[in-house]
């Protein structure tokens, strides 16, 4: 998807978790760092509760070379999605987590 369209959404009033999310992954995908970092960052202040997104911004500030902001990322997400019972997002987050070390 354009992520134009989705931040024309979210200019025009409508913001919210998933857009930010879906804005994220698609400028991460295009190679957008700091826009996909920015997007996903505002994911997790509006849904800290949510894994995926803590797991996308891992992954953009990896690819950004931020490997101290992925492993901070990481870990939040790890713990957000043990609460929720998110075993899938539990162990990706943990196997990426481990290569770091």
């Amino acid at each position: 998807m354009d992520p134009s369209v989705i931040e024309n959404m979210i200019a025009q009033g409508r913001d919210s978790y998933e857009a930010r999310l879906a804005a994220g992954q698609a400028r991460l995908k295009l190679g957008e760092l700091d826009l996909a970092i920015a997007h996903l960052q505002r994911a997790c202040e509006i849904a800290p509760e949510r894994s995926m997104a803590w797991q996308e911004l891992g992954r953009a500030q990896l690819a950004s070379g931020d490997e101290d902001g992925a492993r901070t990322a990481w870990k939040k997400g790890i713990a957000v999605a043990d609460s929720n019972g998110d075993k899938q997002a539990e162990k990706v987050m943990t196997v990426w987590l481990r290569r770091l070390k």
